[in-house]
């Protein structure tokens, strides 16, 4: 069996989540960058017209990210689609709700190599964000995804002012555990029949990472 480097995720265009009134207050006195460097990527949060974009993305990559990743609507492979998410996306990540940071190589800027994205953003006691995760098959085990998401950690750890990260994986998807323990995520636990995908309601397992500066 082959394995991928996905973190299994439900997209935010499934789940939408109230937030607390408190927390209205609070992401309005958080910075980010909506476009940040490391020393080989570029990651930034995009606009609509960058659809035909992702959609070569996601198509590219469609067998792999559909193994971990709920039955998607019949139109999902449009550029149409895909621009509704995009444009969802952006007036999400102005209300720092859930951000979403495409990949590029700085060798090749027009190209979507991954993305990463921080789920359901919650601040004031929770101080949260899930972190979701998946990387084009022809760019694994370059370094790109480590890179990419150690550099969207920083933001949310240090612009967000979030004290912890977590994330959920299927307990088959061996690099994807390999790739969070590897970074420092710790081991919490099962989450039973978690999430529905590909019709069957599938385990995931539990990792969380807290924010060293708030770890008390």
């Amino acid at each position: 069996m082959l394995y991928y480097i996905v973190c299994s995720i439900v997209p935010h265009f499934f789940i939408f989540v109230e937030k607390e009134a408190s927390c209205l207050m609070q992401w309005k006195n958080a910075s980010l960058k909506y476009e940040s460097q490391t020393d080989r990527l570029i990651l930034k949060v995009l606009t609509p017209n960058y659809a035909n974009a992702v959609l070569n993305f996601q198509n590219r990559n469609r067998e792999s990210f559909e193994a971990y990743e709920p039955t998607r609507p019949a139109n999902f492979y449009t550029a149409s689609y895909q621009q509704a998410v995009l444009k969802c996306e952006w007036d999400l990540a102005l209300k720092q709700q859930c951000i979403r940071f495409y990949v590029f190589r700085k060798d090749d800027p027009q190209m979507i190599i991954g993305t990463v994205c921080l789920h359901d953003i919650r601040f004031a006691a929770y101080s949260c964000t899930e972190i979701g995760y998946k990387f084009d098959a022809a760019f694994r085990r370059m370094g790109y995804a480590s890179e990419a998401i150690k550099k969207v950690m920083s933001l949310a750890f240090y612009d967000l002012h979030l004290h912890r990260v977590f994330a959920r994986v299927m307990p088959e998807n061996k690099p994807s555990i390999y790739l969070l323990e590897s970074l420092g995520f710790q081991y919490e636990g099962v989450e039973r029949g978690c999430f529905f995908i590909q019709n069957r309601w599938a385990d995931h397992l539990r990792y969380a990472y807290l924010n060293p500066s708030t770890d008390n």
